[in-house]
């Protein structure tokens, strides 16, 4: 085997060594769990639930999403109703920074993300909180990564799957559901 060859098939090594290293420190962010509570991978697919709301404030603009089980939850006029949310439904509730639209500065887009909050309904696992289960997961754009939120976090979060209780405890008449469906 001549010099080129050994120093070619040496880049070669090292280059594909450097490919695995970069494809295995690259997050799964279907393996990120809250300690005691949600994991990311119970909500996968959130990414296509159907549109539920919106929501904004100073600092973030949000996208509510819905699992089939929650939009035909709404369809039927739960919450409004009264009537308990069911079991299975599940809502994302996605935070961008904000920024101008740069063709309609007026408007407002989805800047660098934030964050994913999740909720789910299930009344045996999460008897103690209401029926429901909250997890917040706070994303790093420099690592690319999720993490379980924190009290440090926007918004501060406890790190277990009652963590959304205290805030949602004011919406207990419409089974813990801050978010109305839009009319369509």
């Amino acid at each position: 085997m001549n010099r080129v060859s050994k120093l070619t098939i040496g880049i070669a090594t090292v280059w594909v060594a450097g490919l695995g290293g970069l494809a295995m420190s690259a997050q799964d962010k279907y393996t990120v769990k809250v300690p005691g509570g949600l994991a990311f991978s119970e909500f996968r697919g959130y990414e296509a639930w159907q549109a539920i709301s919106i929501s904004r404030n100073e600092k973030v603009v949000a996208m509510i999403l819905g699992n089939p089980v929650m939009i035909d939850a709404y369809l039927a006029g739960i919450p409004d109703n009264g009537q308990p949310v069911p079991d299975g439904a599940k809502m994302a509730k996605i935070h961008w920074t904000q920024e101008p639209n740069k063709f309609f500065p007026e408007a407002t887009v989805p800047g660098t993300l934030v964050n994913v909050d999740f909720m789910e309904k299930d009344s045996k696992r999460f008897a103690d909180s209401g029926g429901w289960g909250w997890a917040v997961f706070d994303y790093n754009a420099a690592s690319d990564t999720f993490t379980p939120g924190t009290t440090a976090g926007t918004p501060p979060q406890g790190n277990d799957a009652k963590c959304g209780l205290g805030c949602h405890t004011i919406a207990k008449s419409r089974d813990y559901v801050f978010t109305r469906y839009g009319k369509r």
